[in-house]
């Protein structure tokens, strides 16, 4: 059986670059992407510096999270362990970008799919060696099956001791190194400033430049001199998609159970609120399908889902869950209340699906470190009642009603839990420098004035304007809904801001 992979010697390589010129030509990538480059980084103190070169690519994992987060098996992974793309599946959701803890994958700006480093695949099922390791004048590039104990890759690999980028990820990379600088391999070893001594950084590079406490004092400066830009593939629709979601899923929710628990929704209300869960729920269709780059494709996510991937998973639960809806829309208007009853706890456990599973979608995305908690599976269902028992106090405000205690207290619940979340989720112990930089950035960084700003309009105000008579609840809910996307908005931001290759 063959297991390609390669084996980087930095100690051979010049930083000449015609490894990216060759993949560019090769593989006809368009201006301003790569699946392949040399990373340059400066390190020491004039004039003792020396600029240390890595040759940064896609690492072929073993256990490659682009391939289980992708919802259309657009990435997949060979019995040869390469791990190849569709573009024809491909529906632009960007997920793998964010899966991908090496920064390897770019969305194509002409077929609008994700793309990376492929081995050359289309060479390599030819018998033929990759474009880069053929124009490597230095031999710099070795690529071999790990099985053939004659290959260049397998002696290289018992000859020398290696290493691997970000081996903390648990990804077990394909691609080794040989006397590779740790501050060419670790992204937060170097200093990212915000231009290069030749040149400005892209308006659209979007990097935390956070200082690392974690430095020691007696390690040697260093800082990047070249490296690609990186742009934010997840930003204000995604941010708006856990909104919208959030107070879809809280309104059937707080439906289903006011059948049992006295929310302060008479009949009425109890006929509204399925039917606003369902606006926002098409919104939340709405803002997943334009946020794709092929969102004609959107439809396949249902017709040839990975059922390893949340996204598609997602897609299914959101599907039950709006026929959930629809379906108690029809028993509410016939007034069949005995099969309401019955679909009532069915509707609250979907909605409370729908209101979660991001917590684990994101969790899939390994190259975003913030995102790996497991304290957001709560945050999202306490947002989501939150969330829904806002939309219900306007609604009730609305119609000249009177906001009960009970749902004051269910809104109360959903503020102060999600801010305390929030504030512990920030200041937790992290394991990675990944996850610290991203929360010292979310904290007291680029993004801290969202932040704080979410938990002042959206914590401190709402609690102590909740219970100042119908004006108070009104403003309390509007700005609890205000805080919650500032919030949501901000950590999204904050963990694609640290560099990761």
């Amino acid at each position: 059986m063959t297991r390609w992979a390669w084996v980087i010697d930095q100690t051979r390589c010049i930083g000449c670059h015609a490894c990216t010129t060759a993949c560019k030509s090769e593989n006809e990538v368009p201006v301003g992407v790569f699946r392949t480059w040399v990373k340059n980084v400066e390190v020491g103190t004039y004039p003792a510096v020396k600029r240390h070169f890595a040759v940064l690519r896609c690492n072929h994992c073993e256990e490659p999270p682009c391939v289980d987060v992708c919802p259309v098996t657009a990435m997949y992974q060979r019995p040869d362990g390469l791990v190849d793309f569709d573009h024809d599946a491909c529906i632009g959701c960007k997920a793998c970008m964010q899966a991908c803890p090496y920064d390897a994958i770019y969305m194509d700006p002409e077929s609008h799919t994700a793309a990376k480093c492929n081995f050359c695949s289309h060479r390599v099922d030819e018998g033929l060696l990759p474009a880069c390791v053929v124009v490597c004048p230095e031999e710099a590039l070795l690529f071999g099956d790990l099985d053939d104990p004659t290959s260049k890759v397998r002696r290289a690999l018992g000859d020398h001791a290696t290493t691997v980028r970000r081996p903390e990820q648990g990804t077990r990379p394909q691609a080794y190194y040989i006397g590779a600088h740790s501050a060419t391999l670790d992204p937060l070893a170097a200093r990212h400033d915000a231009a290069y001594m030749w040149s400005e950084r892209g308006a659209d590079d979007h990097r935390d430049l956070v200082s690392l406490a974690r430095r020691a004092a007696a390690q040697e400066p260093a800082r990047v001199a070249y490296d690609v830009p990186r742009r934010r593939v997840w930003d204000w629709p995604v941010s708006s998609y856990i909104w919208t979601k959030g107070v879809a899923a809280g309104l059937g929710m707080l439906a289903g159970l006011s059948r049992a628990l006295d929310f302060g929704a008479d009949r009425a209300t109890e006929i509204v609120a399925p039917w606003l869960a369902l606006a926002f729920l098409a919104f939340t269709g709405a803002l997943l399908v334009g946020d794709l780059k092929r969102p004609e494709r959107f439809w396949t996510i249902l017709t040839r889902p990975q059922w390893k991937s949340w996204l598609a998973r997602g897609a299914v639960l959101i599907s039950a869950y709006g026929a959930a809806l629809v379906a108690w829309i029809i028993l509410e208007i016939a007034r069949a209340r005995g099969a309401l009853t019955v679909l009532a706890p069915i509707a609250v456990v979907l909605a409370a699906l729908t209101a979660v599973y991001t917590a684990w979608l994101l969790g899939q995305c390994e190259g975003r470190d913030l995102w790996q908690s497991r304290l957001l599976v709560p945050h999202l269902l306490l947002h989501a009642l939150g969330a829904g028992a806002a939309v219900l106090m306007l609604v009730v405000a609305v119609r000249g009603g009177t906001i009960t205690t009970a749902l004051r207290v269910a809104f109360l619940a959903g503020v102060v839990g999600t801010g305390l979340l929030a504030l512990a989720d920030v200041y937790r112990r992290h394991h990675t420098a990944n996850g610290a930089a991203a929360a010292r950035a979310l904290a007291r960084g680029s993004q801290a004035r969202l932040f704080w700003a979410a938990l002042a309009i959206g914590v401190l105000l709402p609690i102590v304007l909740v219970f100042a008579g119908t004006v108070g609840g009104v403003a309390a809910a509007v700005l609890a809904l205000a805080g919650w996307w500032l919030h949501g908005h901000a950590f999204i931001l904050a963990g694609q801001g640290p560099p990761i290759s």
